[in-house]
């Protein structure tokens, strides 16, 4: 029995041998992983893991012996397998049956995968550690050190900006850029751009110019002229550039400020400006639309005075200005002035084809106070003729005028600095000021280049000893012949048109910043409206007891502060021509104009329109400028309200509905003109624009390329809103809701107007051409405010 039992034993003891090594190698690998992840000293038994000092791949190594039953027996397994068979021996290989192969073979497998996973877990551990090469013990590895990253909050920003920016430093700076000879092109302009572009490399940063040859007019080797009833009137020393040089005259007509509306009253009571020299008080709009308004009547000359009831100076200070309606050299209408420019003779449609001539207030006051003829109306004569009624002018009170002006080229430099963004430096928004002027132009041009510099130097400050890292780029712009309508920086916009449109994003002019203490005015794009609002809460006020807003702003802020932008703000081309949005402010009197354009604009006379408070004024207009420019650099996403074109673009299109409806009613339009595809336009940008604020809601701000897709979003509004059908060489101010020109919604609004008065202005078929240009524009830009074609509504 024993003997015919023993093959049984035999081949039941090596399957459950097999059995038992296999839960043997298994509990020793479990006993190896758990020292290894538990940090005890590996021994060197079935596999050993030991990290390459030089980084290389760690490496298992596994020890299978051929007298694995003394291993197995050393783990406990041998002595029971025993007791079972004592007869048993190892047998060969080749006499085990097939299942002790395959169990044997499936161990060996197990414990291989085992191995290679806990090496390869072990090998990505260690490249991304960094080891210590001198180290003396095989298995420590070195601490990791983390590079800090150091951001700074708002509140940080805030504070820096306040402490860095202060009165000292810009006293210094008025001192240093004070000059009393700095007109374009001269060698005092030139003197005081390499100072400026000396500062921004003292302060590390990048520099370059821009040179242009522009056309101006200066005075002739003959002073101009004028004479009334055939005598010579007093000495005239002023001039305005860009007047037609000729000698013309005509009866006298005073008519006010010359605005569209001064010559409206007149042609209510029957007063013919044609052929007339209109004489007109300096002040409330520029000179060139005054010309332009009289030149649109065939008025023969215009003469332009400073009257005391506006402007606190000497009766014999003259006055300089510019008569050329648009902004640039009028000589290269849309294009850049570079001196290798090869373009045909051209002139810009601003330029008057009337002569004008300022003259001093004791000129204006010996020709007024011999006017003959009826009485001017209502409003008129609170001027210099106290007590007296001014007379508009009779047929035989002749004034002739003499206009002798040189037409002369000029080499004119820009100079910048650049402050390169962190991560976005290709975005990059502009901060610009003035630096010539005719006389010494201290609040013209010295305030603004003081605060220019001083602001680069205290952002450059924060960056390299505070921390601050702006996301975009910021430039720093001074510009020449800022006197003659902002040509060196409409050239500069000209030059670079293509690239500015899509990577600049805002800009901000320092120009004429401060005249006054008692009021606080600002234009700009609707964008930065909330930006320029939340700003007045953070700013205090110059005497420290209350913010801006408080001060200035009242229960309605818009109202109170802001103003139309027009020809007369040095923002008006980067706005209406570039699509760029803009913002410029100011501190201004609310009694009297300030005298820019004449000798008495001096350090002097500022202390005293300011009562002595320019230094104060100076640095809180500077902490605006710096923390608006901050906050646009500062954050993920451009603070910008694209709903706040909503409102503008709705009044527009009510005040055209309702006289579209009035003129069809009355039989003086078409019923053909619906105003069906105008709504749908508005409709589309509301949608739009209220899209894009819920996407805004929706998305992770910290979320960088996000915010850089819906910045871009952002910034196709401005631009989006220059009309595409018309010229920049014909219409520079393309801007269909803040520019000029008959493809405006103000002009489709005097049209309807035109049309109701049955005025010759009046044309249906091009009303009918204006309105769908119109129309598509705003369409155009809801599309490119919607993001991606299939996000556009093009149901119009």
């Amino acid at each position: 029995m024993h003997a015919s039992q023993s093959p049984w034993v035999s081949k039941q003891g090596r399957s459950l041998r097999a059995l038992q090594v296999f839960e043997a190698r298994m509990d020793q690998a479990r006993t190896t992983i758990s020292k290894i992840f538990n940090g005890e000293p590996r021994s060197y038994t079935r596999f050993n893991l030991t990290q390459n000092m030089e980084g290389d791949n760690s490496h298992v190594e596994m020890k299978l012996s051929s007298d694995m039953d003394d291993e197995v027996e050393a783990n406990g397994v041998g002595e029971n397998t025993n007791q079972l068979n004592r007869p048993y021996y190892p047998s060969k290989m080749n006499q085990r049956s097939p299942k002790t192969v395959c169990g044997f073979v499936i161990g060996i497998l197990f414990l291989f995968i085992i191995g290679y996973l806990i090496g390869y877990l072990s090998n990505r551990s260690t490249d991304k550690t960094e080891i210590k090469s001198d180290c003396p013990v095989v298995n420590e590895i070195a601490p990791v050190k983390a590079e800090p990253v150091y951001s700074l909050d708002w509140s940080d920003l805030r504070a820096l900006l306040k402490k860095k920016l202060t009165t000292d430093n810009i006293n210094s700076n008025f001192k240093e850029f004070s000059s009393t000879s700095h007109q374009a092109g001269s060698p005092g302009d030139e003197a005081l751009a390499n100072k400026i572009i000396g500062k921004f490399k003292t302060f590390g940063m990048s520099t370059w110019n821009d040179e242009h040859y522009v056309k101006v007019h200066e005075p002739g080797s003959s002073n101009n002229k004028v004479l009334f009833r055939g005598n010579v009137v007093g000495t005239t020393e002023g001039y305005l550039s860009y007047s037609a040089v000729k000698t013309v005259q005509g009866a006298a007509l005073y008519a006010h400020y010359g605005r569209a509306e001064d010559f409206r009253r007149l042609q209510e009571i029957n007063v013919d400006v044609n052929g007339k020299v209109v004489l007109v008080r300096a002040g409330l709009i520029n000179f060139a639309e005054k010309v332009a308004n009289a030149a649109s009547l065939n008025a023969s000359a215009v003469l332009i005075y400073p009257d005391p009831v506006n402007y606190s100076i000497k009766d014999n200070t003259a006055l300089f200005g510019h008569v050329h309606l648009g902004t640039g050299d009028p000589y290269t209408p849309g294009f850049p002035s570079f001196n290798h420019t090869q373009f045909p003779p051209a002139q810009s449609s601003g330029l008057p084809s009337i002569p004008a001539q300022t003259i001093t207030i004791s000129q204006a006051t010996e020709i007024m106070s011999q006017l003959e003829g009826r009485s001017s109306p209502n409003g008129w004569s609170d001027g210099m003729l106290s007590g007296t009624m001014y007379n508009l002018g009779g047929d035989g009170d002749i004034i002739k005028v003499e206009v002798n002006n040189n037409l002369v080229q000029k080499k004119i430099h820009n100079v910048f600095g650049v402050i390169k963004g962190y991560m976005d430096a290709d975005r990059y928004m502009v901060i610009g000021a003035q630096r010539d002027a005719w006389g010494p132009g201290f609040a013209r041009s010295t305030v603004g280049t003081s605060l220019l510099v001083e602001l680069a130097r205290t952002i450059t400050d924060m960056i390299q000893n505070d921390g601050f890292k702006p996301k975009r780029s910021i430039i720093f712009a001074s510009w020449s012949a800022g006197e003659f309508g902002g040509v060196g920086a409409t050239e500069w916009l000209e030059g670079y048109l293509t690239s500015l449109n899509s990577k600049m994003f805002s800009y901000i002019s320092l120009d004429e910043i401060i005249s006054g203490s008692e009021s606080f005015k600002a234009t700009a794009s609707p964008l930065l409206y909330d930006l320029l609002e939340s700003t007045m809460k953070q700013v205090s006020s110059p005497d420290a007891t209350k913010s801006l807003h408080e001060q200035f702003a009242g229960s309605n802020w818009e109202k109170s502060v802001m103003e139309p932008m027009g020809l007369s703000h040095s923002v008006y081309p980067f706005q209406t021509f570039s699509g760029i949005p803009s913002l410029s402010f100011r501190f201004i009197s609310s009694s009297n104009s300030y005298p820019y354009g004449t000798v008495e604009d001096t350090e002097q006379n500022l202390d005293r329109c300011t009562s002595y408070s320019t230094l104060k004024l100076a640095k809180t207009a500077g902490e605006v400028v710096g923390l608006v420019t901050l906050r646009l650099v500062h954050d993920h996403l451009l603070k910008m309200n694209v709903a706040k074109y909503t409102s503008v673009i709705r009044n527009y299109v009510s005040q055209i509905r309702s006289k579209v409806e009035s003129r069809q009613m009355s039989g003086r339009l078409p019923s053909t003109v619906t105003m069906q595809w105008l709504l749908s336009a508005q409709g589309s940008y509301d949608r739009a624009a209220s899209a894009l604020v819920l996407a805004i809601r929706n998305s992770d701000l910290e979320d960088m390329e996000q915010c850089r897709i819906l910045n871009n979003r952002i910034m196709r509004v401005e631009g989006s809103l220059l009309s595409p059908y018309v010229s920049p060489r014909q219409i520079l101010f393309r801007h269909i809701l803040l520019g000029s020109g008959s493809h405006t919604l103000a002009a489709l609004v005097d049209h309807l107007e035109a049309i109701k008065g049955g005025l010759e202005s009046a044309d249906i078929d091009q009303f009918k051409n204006q309105f769908a240009l119109a129309t598509w524009t705003i369409q155009g830009c809801a599309n490119a405010l919607a993001g991606e074609v299939w996000d556009m509504d093009n149901e119009i």
